[in-house]
């Protein structure tokens, strides 16, 4: 009997910081987020999760606001479907906004895409699947 296949679930990681204070020190808040949310999707490669190559990093950018580049560039890869799962570290990461929650939500659902929260536990605290 043959192995049931896992299809590859294709994993981006979202990450940010408000100010752009450390930003120039060799390992920065973006990279320890980086760091946890990789070590996370690697600990889900029994159910097909992958990396993708792109980083979306917004360093020095308010959450209260959707208005920043590599969200900006996120949303538009969701928009094109070339992404299963978003990896955040903190739901803060994504927005501070309820109401630019809420549309996020949306987006993802609509498209199809799942969002975890990353990982100070073993098991993310925040899951949704489209």
């Amino acid at each position: 009997m043959k192995a049931p296949s896992i299809r590859a679930v294709r994993c981006a990681i979202y990450t940010r910081v408000s100010t752009e204070h450390g930003l120039d020190q060799e390992f920065n808040s973006l990279d320890a987020q980086y760091d946890a949310a990789s070590a996370y999707i690697k600990s889900q490669a029994h159910a097909g999760w992958t990396l993708i190559r792109s980083r979306y990093d917004d360093g020095g950018y308010s959450g209260g606001s959707t208005d920043r580049p590599d969200l900006q560039r996120l949303l538009d890869d969701i928009r094109a479907r070339k992404l299963d799962v978003i990896v955040v570290y903190k739901v803060d990461r994504l927005t501070r906004s309820l109401a630019d929650f809420a549309k996020l939500v949306e987006l993802f659902d609509s498209h199809g895409v799942c969002s975890s929260r990353s990982p100070s536990s073993s098991t993310p605290r925040l899951r949704w699947a489209g």
